[in-house]
């Protein structure tokens, strides 16, 4: 049985609920239940933006996370926030270009990735989020490479679809950060 659920969290104009919605729609495409619930701060860019998704394969009874297998901290005021809703064994990912802290948990797994730093080496810098769920993609089953591809086409406007190719770089060097991460620490 799948029952997985992820916190995405950051500043606003990070693409931290599009992230959300294409996991969401991923897992969706897959044939599992799904929720995705956003949140966001009245300051809109800029301020705090978080989402959660949760994917099964039953009936979701409710959208409210009060603990999560996964956090993806794109920020240091969510790593902070959310740290404490990770159950002990799950994941905390975080964007190491910007979280300088470290996980104070040694009942989780903590992996930062340089997510904006390959994002500003791409151009754009919006891809970061998409780095991320690449390295959660290759660490979990929750959605398949395929899927979050189908996923971007869905999701996206019509006008950003252009962009997916080098986003789906973006998600391909986050799933290959993660597995020689994986293979050093072995």
């Amino acid at each position: 049985m799948i029952d997985y659920s992820i916190i995405i969290a950051g500043f606003g104009g990070q693409g931290i609920l599009s992230a959300g919605m294409i996991v969401a729609t991923a897992a969706l495409l897959e044939g599992r239940e799904v929720s995705w619930f956003p949140s966001y701060g009245p300051e809109m860019r800029g301020g705090t933006a978080n989402c959660s998704v949760v994917i099964s394969d039953q009936a979701i009874g409710s959208p409210v996370i009060n603990d999560t297998d996964v956090l993806i901290a794109l920020n240091s005021p969510s790593l902070k926030k959310f740290t404490g809703y990770v159950k002990p064994g799950g994941l905390i990912i975080v964007d190491s270009s910007l979280v300088k802290e470290q996980s104070e948990r040694d009942d989780v797994r903590f992996f930062p990735v340089p997510a904006s730093q390959i994002a500003s080496e791409s151009g754009h810098m919006t891809f970061a989020a998409i780095t991320l769920l690449g390295c959660l993609g290759a660490h979990s089953d929750s959605y398949q490479r395929a899927s979050f591809e189908k996923a971007l086409y869905e999701a996206l406007p019509d006008r950003h679809h252009h962009l997916i190719p080098e986003e789906m770089k973006a998600y391909d060097q986050g799933a290959a950060y993660q597995k020689s991460e994986l293979s050093q620490q072995r």
